[in-house]
């Protein structure tokens, strides 16, 4: 076995070390003198394999040969072989490239890893073509100023906020398509639940009657993600004494103005006018599902259409509110959905609405000005569904390399 020393411990003539590679730990035992044994050594071991219940997964090897490959320089700066790191969000993220390697800290990326590769492979069954769209862009895809300005050869560019233009234009050509992709949001939040880069899983699909069939995918969609998690990563998710929740084929649904006079009335609590809806109101939505209706998830519906961006399908019934949504797992934002204007003069009219000029995304309108089917989708955030999974403190815990206003290394 090829691996890194997690850690020693010494009893009388026995040494007892824990060897860790790409599947875990494994206990490794020598009754002879072995020098040079430490920890964060990297270093290849033959021997023979036993069963030993009391060892990690109930199997340990006889040492019979050791070498060393690597060494560290200096004595590590955390203590790596403990079973909580016990150390502060800040020295977690100044000293990354060594926290990765703590097991409980590498079980986050492998459950997040599971998360990716399960929603392509959900969305390649359900018939859609995954695209790779560009993420430096000439006009900021959702409009406001919550963007990235970069110099592009002399010209004005900006980090793409979503793949939103790029896949409605997809829609016209291969009528479903998906997306796994960074995004990038330039808002000065230094939050718990903020990132200024993330993972976004995106998703576009035409000939939808409403936001309702949309509302119905993602269902089945994020059912099958959790369901590939619990398949996949019982021992990542004991390590956080964590559960796979339920999703169930009818996720309760709320109108956003029925649920703000519920918490109202229930918690006394009013959503601050000035929003949709607030974190502590996502909170106590989150609340609200799980107490009365014994659900982790809520969808809140018809966003206010001043609110949402100028693509999004306004209520036929009330044009102040959309066809738009928001799936809350556990209190939080995970996902944010609509249906789209699919009309080439009506979106012309949204977009000047919005104070936009048409000009401006002339390479947009291109696919409406010769017909669209009609279409929705959503963007899911593959940090906060970990982040919510596992009970993180921070969103930050659930991104490699995290980006926020403050930082921007390692």
């Amino acid at each position: 076995m090829a691996g890194r020393i997690y850690s020693v411990r010494k009893l009388g003539g026995i040494i007892f070390l824990i060897l860790q590679d790409r599947c875990g730990l494994i206990q490794v035992v020598f009754d002879k003198k072995t020098d040079n044994l430490i920890v964060g050594s990297w270093v290849e071991i033959e021997g023979e394999v036993k069963e030993e219940k009391r060892a990690p997964g109930g199997i340990e090897l006889r040492g019979e040969k050791l070498a060393i490959i690597s060494q560290p320089a200096e004595d590590l700066p955390i203590d790596l072989s403990k079973k909580e790191l016990n150390v502060n969000l800040n020295t977690l993220l100044n000293y990354r490239p060594l926290t990765l390697r703590h097991e409980k800290v590498r079980a986050i990326f492998k459950i997040f890893g599971t998360a990716l590769e399960a929603y392509g492979q959900i969305m390649r069954q359900l018939g859609f073509t995954e695209i790779k769209s560009p993420k430096i862009l000439g006009a900021a895809s959702e409009g406001g100023a919550n963007f990235f300005t970069i110099n592009y050869f002399g010209k004005k560019a900006f980090l793409a906020q979503s793949p939103q233009f790029y896949k409605q234009i997809c829609v016209g050509a291969f009528e479903r398509v998906f997306e796994i992709g960074p995004v990038f949001r330039a808002e000065k939040h230094f939050t718990t639940r903020h990132l200024n880069e993330y993972t976004s899983l995106d998703a576009e699909m035409g000939f939808i009657e409403n936001h309702e069939d949309l509302m119905e995918k993602l269902t089945e969609v994020t059912r099958f993600i959790f369901e590939k998690i619990e398949e996949k990563n019982q021992e990542e998710l004991k390590l956080y004494n964590a559960g796979v929740p339920v999703v169930s084929k009818n996720i309760p649904r709320y109108r956003l103005a029925e649920i703000k006079k519920i918490i109202k009335e229930k918690y006394g609590y009013e959503v601050p006018s000035e929003t949709d809806i607030d974190p502590k109101g996502e909170a106590l939505a989150g609340r609200f599902a799980k107490e009365e209706l014994n659900s982790d998830f809520i969808f809140l519906t018809h966003y206010p259409t001043a609110m949402r961006p100028f693509y999004t399908m306004p209520d036929e019934e009330n044009p102040e509110e959309t066809k738009g949504f928001d799936l809350i797992f556990k209190g939080l934002e995970l996902a944010t959905g609509s249906q789209r204007i699919h009309d080439y003069k009506q979106l012309i009219k949204s977009i000047k609405k919005f104070g936009l000029d048409p000009k401006g995304f002339s390479f947009y309108l291109q696919a409406f000005k010769y017909g669209m089917p009609p279409h929705g989708g959503w963007g899911m955030g593959a940090e906060r569904l970990v982040q919510q999974l596992l009970n993180l403190s921070s969103v930050k815990e659930a991104a490699l390399f995290p980006r926020d206003v403050k930082r921007l290394e390692p």
